[in-house]
């Protein structure tokens, strides 16, 4: 399995757009009356939100390719592009999705992987994400990556306004992180 990342540009619009409101949809419709879904898909992912994003400097979105074949995406945002804590020293992973015929093969951490990586590059003493309190799947994972919950904001869709878990991994300087030694 050969997977690569690829920068996306406003040319890839609307390839990111279809592949933003799959996944969403994918992992979210069960947890969510079918009216919140459609507002919050219609809302943010619609193509001015979406071209606004791309073009955000310090916001940065991935396809994320295994075998030529687009999988999921990614994006990432750092300083004032952040969508909470906008500290210049940290990254946000902000979306990190795969298509649900690519889930159990490891390919959401390599994901991960990729952005911590980066995160390091760009000199960030931390990264840090926002998971909702309610997906104890993903809480467990990043938990395994080491990340640990440092607060919480809310998250509105539609009318139902959700709580999301901050969680943040530090990095130790010149140690690898316990996501890359996992």
């Amino acid at each position: 399995m050969q997977a690569t990342l690829r920068p996306c540009s406003l040319a890839d619009l609307n390839e990111l757009q279809a592949i933003a409101r799959q996944t969403y949809d994918d992992t979210f419709r069960a947890q969510n009356t079918p009216e919140t879904m459609q507002a919050y898909l219609d809302s943010a992912f619609n193509e001015e939100k979406l071209a606004a994003e791309l073009q955000t400097p310090g916001s940065n979105f991935y396809f994320l390719e295994v075998d030529g074949q687009q999988a999921g995406y990614l994006k990432l945002n750092r300083g004032e592009a952040q969508s909470d804590l906008r500290e210049e020293d940290s990254l946000e992973i902000e979306r990190i999705y795969l298509k649900s015929e690519y889930q159990g093969r490891g390919l959401g951490k390599w994901l991960l992987h990729q952005a911590l990586a980066m995160a390091r590059q760009a000199g960030m003493r931390s990264a840090w994400l926002g998971v909702w309190q309610k997906n104890q799947h993903a809480i467990d994972f990043y938990a395994r990556m080491g990340f640990r919950v440092v607060g919480t904001h809310e998250f509105v869709m539609g009318d139902d306004h959700q709580t999301d878990y901050i969680m943040r991994l530090e990095f130790a300087p010149g140690e690898r992180s316990q996501a890359e030694r996992a």
